[in-house]
């Protein structure tokens, strides 16, 4: 039962999304966006259609 107690608070935690501020698809905070390539107002990854 002690085991279970202490192993009870490992769990995985769901990521949080919000939506891209210049194509609004859905995206972690603090990544680029893999639909359009941007990070923080700057284009900094190419992404091919």
């Amino acid at each position: 039962m002690r085991i279970r107690q202490r192993k009870a608070h490992i769990k995985a935690e769901v990521a949080q999304v919000q939506a891209c501020p210049s194509c609004g698809a859905p995206q972690q905070s603090h990544r680029v966006c893999t639909a359009c390539g941007m990070y923080r107002g700057r284009k900094v990854l190419s992404v091919e259609a």
